[in-house]
């Protein structure tokens, strides 16, 4: 019998609800050697809490954070809570024993995140994890397989862009706007997916940043806490272009001004033996393209990755052809964390706070770059 693995989740919005429901889903649909048990959510709001407890089914609820790291019973916390609180709270729970699964970015600056890097190093015994979720859409994990089979040989470029559209000039000023609640801009919340799945997906790491352009557009934006307008202190768009330690080459393209892109996270990485791209909006789809076809009917593949006996994930789903959704990509890193926490493989390695703040470098690479106006290389960002 699995033995229980206790979950305590610090936030109850936006991620706070996907969170929640992979921890309930993914003892339904996968086979796992812990049980994750919901034990108690904390959240600022107690008007709201308990209602969210109830409904999303955990067993208790409080409004004191920092008391998760006293209670024997929590085994690993959940951190899903603006990017300024990360450091703080992590470090607490790593302090504690605590295993911790925190959001992504791993902080909202260089600094914090060494920091809880650091704290990872130190607390031997626990386990920190990121929930970089993307890696655990099964076509990216499908990638994933076919490029460390050798399938597109060795790699010239990667093309990653993720973009939206929903902030223009009548989206009020949120705590994504604000750099002292979110570090960034665009740039932390959307460029993070695409720098971690390049590295991931390659095996490689950036050798430096060959030039950036950072952009605010909307300077102002109407406040939520009274009448007026506030200034908007973060980037709405960052592109930037890199050089990987194998010699590829590299854009990366974040935007929240895209008219007609929803949540068009985007990469295709071209190789000396074929090519592959995937896009969040078509989730289920991989697309490859093999050089070594006959010319006469060589062309993009579109591969729908819902087959359970070749496709990662997809054993605990449907049947073929039954797509799955975006809150699919949560249970299946649950499912994996779990893996790990019962020592088994994941299907799928994770990033764990050290692989997570190699993704945080290239951020503040990028803006060092943007600000400077010249190349930065990675070694001269520690």
């Amino acid at each position: 019998m699995a033995r229980d693995l206790n979950v305590a989740l610090i936030g109850q919005a936006f991620m706070g609800k996907a969170h929640s429901n992979a921890w309930s889903q993914a003892p339904r649909f996968f086979d796992l050697p812990v049980n994750p048990v919901m034990h108690t959510v904390a959240a600022r709001n107690a008007d709201t809490l308990p209602a969210f407890a109830d409904r999303f089914g955990w067993a208790n609820w409080s409004t004191n954070a920092r008391a998760l790291a006293k209670n024997d019973e929590i085994h690993l916390v959940d951190v899903s809570t603006p990017n300024d609180s990360h450091r703080a709270l992590s470090v607490a729970m790593l302090e504690a024993g605590k295993h911790v699964a925190c959001e992504k970015p791993l902080a909202g600056t260089l600094d914090e995140a060494r920091e809880m890097r650091d704290a990872a190093r130190k607390a031997k015994s626990s386990k920190t994890f990121v929930w970089y979720n993307y890696r655990r859409c099964p076509a990216v994990a499908l990638a994933y397989n076919l490029i460390r089979s050798g399938k597109i040989g060795e790699i010239y470029h990667v093309r990653a862009s993720y973009l939206q559209g929903w902030g223009g000039p009548d989206t009020p000023l949120l705590w994504r706007f604000k750099k002292g609640a979110a570090g960034s801009g665009a740039h932390g919340d959307l460029n993070a997916h695409i720098i971690d799945l390049a590295r991931f997906l390659t095996g490689d790491e950036v050798k430096e940043i060959n030039g950036a352009i950072c952009k605010t557009f909307v300077k102002e934006r109407k406040r939520l806490d009274g009448p007026g307008k506030g200034k908007s202190t973060v980037d709405d768009s960052v592109q930037f272009l890199a050089t990987f330690k194998k010699g590829a080459t590299a854009s990366f393209e974040a935007t929240r001004l895209a008219g007609g892109h929803f949540n068009d996270n985007s990469i295709e990485i071209n190789g000396t033996k074929g090519s592959i791209r995937w896009s969040l909006e078509r989730l289920n789809e991989l697309e490859y393209f093999d050089l070594s076809q006959d010319g006469r009917t060589r062309g993009w593949s579109n591969i729908m990755v819902t087959d359970a006996g070749d496709h990662p994930y997809a054993e605990a789903w449907w049947p073929e052809g039954h797509i799955i959704g975006y809150e699919h990509s949560f249970t299946n890193q649950v499912a994996d964390i779990c893996r790990v926490m019962g020592r088994r493989k994941p299907a799928i390695p994770l990033p764990d706070f050290e692989d997570a703040y190699q993704t945080q470098r290239v951020l503040e690479a990028a803006l060092v770059a943007a600000k400077a106006r010249e190349t930065v290389k990675m070694s001269e960002v520690k």
